[in-house]
């Protein structure tokens, strides 16, 4: 089975969409499902708002036609409720074509925090979004039970998983710096509420690992705390290793990849008790969960590695990506080559005719 998959967040992009992508489409091949993406590059695009350096796509519906014809798939998943995805779905909904999304990021709490639009509406506008697909993949037990409270619906279960290969206890180093170490990594955004860590009063030393809009402010805040900026896969794998504390304390995050990549290193959590924390956490000693977040700091260093790291060895991505085919093979359009033919040359005579 071919599937395309349509987002609006790719390389160069350091993000959780980013790498679940990434890590689907290699866990897929592995399963005999190729993963093909139709993605921002070749589009004009804008400076996206409040977030620097990051660009926002602008497609017309020529050239999302157009890529999407010619990548022939037999499914279609759109990531992302940006320009690309509100694009490609108006395409399938256009065309009688079944399709499958997915809720990552809670722009409805990001938007109101930045622009003072009530959730409600950003809700409002995501619900007529998702209802048009066949399945809406969420992350967590908590998003399904929320989301269906807040009335959407075909909804399904797309968990995460955790390379635990490229993050483990031995990849880690010295890192010469005080100890308890306390690290946190992500997006230096207002939404990832950084600020709640960075103000604690805990021993040793703080790490953050990241960039975004908020680093030069709490860098300047903050000067006791040590910014790593961005790092490749291997190095965030070596410094998680040798923490002793992962601390997460966003309070809008659907999941935390990052989260089962700590816990992958021996790594224990710190967050507050929110959706994301929770579902990951759950009653796994693994982590503490406070609203209190110095308190499950202090608490978490009790815990044990060992216990972290097998909890992850649970989560691979291989599960997954499973999960994903499956929900992929209920919007196929066709089980032949010779019926996915017949697809394109229908689809692509509609290209033509504008």
């Amino acid at each position: 089975m071919r599937v395309l998959v349509a987002t609006d967040a790719w390389h160069p992009q350091v993000n959780g969409v980013v790498r679940t992508l990434t890590s689907l489409e290699r866990s897929a091949a592995g399963l005999g499902v190729s993963i093909d993406f139709l993605i921002p590059e070749g589009f004009p695009s804008l400076p996206a708002p409040s977030y620097p350096g990051l660009r926002l796509a602008l497609p017309s519906p020529l050239g999302i036609a157009r890529r999407i014809v010619a990548a022939g798939a037999d499914a279609i998943h759109i990531a992302t409720e940006g320009p690309i995805g509100h694009m490609v779905r108006r395409y399938c909904v256009n065309r009688g074509l079944p399709f499958t999304t997915s809720y990552t990021t809670r722009f409805p709490e990001y938007v109101s925090a930045r622009l003072r639009i009530p959730q409600s509406w950003s809700y409002a506008v995501l619900r007529r979004f998702h209802g048009a697909a066949t399945v809406t993949m969420v992350s967590t037990p908590s998003l399904m039970a929320e989301f269906t409270a807040r009335g959407f619906a075909n909804l399904g279960m797309w968990t995460r998983g955790v390379d635990s290969e490229l993050f483990g206890p031995a990849r880690a180093i010295d890192l010469d710096l005080p100890r308890p170490i306390f690290i946190s990594v992500g997006r230096i955004a207002r939404e990832k509420n950084l600020e709640a860590f960075l103000c604690l009063d805990l021993p040793g030393t703080k790490i953050v690992i990241g960039q975004g809009p908020e680093a030069a402010a709490l860098q300047r805040r903050f000067p006791q705390a040590k910014f790593l900026g961005l790092l490749d896969d291997a190095l965030l794998a070596a410094h998680l290793a040798a923490a002793d504390v992962f601390v997460f304390p966003s309070r809008t995050d659907t999941f935390g990849l990052v989260q089962l990549e700590a816990l992958a290193c021996g790594v224990p959590i710190a967050a507050f008790p929110v959706t994301g924390p929770r579902d990951v956490i759950a009653g796994h000693p693994i982590g503490v969960m406070d609203e209190d977040l110095r308190a499950a700091c202090l608490a978490a260093l009790r815990l044990s590695r060992a216990a972290c790291r097998e909890f992850a060895l649970a989560h691979p991505w291989e599960q997954s990506a499973r999960q994903f085919i499956g929900h992929m093979d209920r919007v196929r359009l066709g089980d032949s080559r010779k019926s996915r033919a017949g697809e394109n040359v229908a689809l692509q005579q509609q290209v033509e005719a504008g």
